[in-house]
C-alpha cells in the first residue's frame, strides 16, 4: 500500500458528465446498486462494493489501466485508486453529476 496515488497519469476524465442513468452494467444486467463510482480512464460508471455486483471494482481489475475512480454521490469528491489502495481527492476533475435513486434504497 501506498502513501499516495502514482497512477495519476491514467486520468483521462476531467469532467463529469451532466447526468448518468446508473451502474452500466447493473442496467444491462438487471441489477441493483447502492453507490455509483466512475473511472477516471473511460468513464464507465460502476457500482460501489457495497452493492451485490461491486462491478467499479471489477472494472478496475479487468482493466488494469483504469485505476482510480470517482465518487459520483451528491457532496462526494474523493477518488480512490485501486492499484495503490489510496484515497485522494483530485480538484482537476469538475462537475457534478444527477444520479437516479439507488435501487436498493428504493425497495
Amino acid at each position: 500500500m501506498s502513501s499516495r496515488c502514482t497512477h495519476t497519469d491514467a486520468i483521462e476524465i476531467t469532467e463529469l458528465p451532466a447526468e448518468v442513468a446508473g451502474c452500466e452494467d447493473c442496467l444491462q444486467a438487471g441489477g441493483v446498486w447502492l453507490h455509483l463510482r466512475i473511472c477516471l480512464t473511460c468513464g464507465h460508471v460502476g457500482c460501489c462494493d457495497d452493492s451485490p455486483n461491486k462491478h467499479a471494482s471489477a472494472h478496475a481489475r479487468t482493466h488494469d489501466e483504469h485505476p482510480i475512480i470517482r465518487s459520483l454521490e451528491p457532496g462526494e469528491n474523493w477518488c480512490w485508486c485501486f492499484k495503490d489502495e489510496v484515497g485522494m481527492l483530485i480538484p482537476q476533475v469538475t462537475g457534478q453529476t444527477r444520479i437516479p435513486p439507488s435501487p436498493m434504497l428504493s425497495r
